[in-house]
């Protein structure tokens, strides 16, 4: 089974990369973008076939390890 997470900061938390990669737009010329939020995305190949077992684990994963819970938010897609 496939699992995908999308990390992002939260709202609030300053980001720094995607203010730099909105002052880089700005300077290739594309000058309507107004706020840039810069996240990750994990994809994970899992043993398991029982969707709940997997969004569970996956969710375990985040808490622990992928997301760092206090600045930034997450979701997680089974598929």
């Amino acid at each position: 089974m496939k699992a995908k997470v999308t990390v992002m900061l939260k709202a609030g938390v300053l980001d720094p990369q995607g203010e730099a990669v909105r002052h880089a737009l700005g300077s290739l010329g594309f000058a309507g973008v107004e706020k840039v939020r810069q996240g990750k995305v994990i994809e994970l190949d899992l043993a398991t076939t029982d969707r709940a077992e997997a969004e569970a684990e996956v969710t375990a994963m985040c808490e622990k390890l992928l997301a760092n819970t206090v600045i930034e938010s997450y979701q997680v897609e089974i598929g």
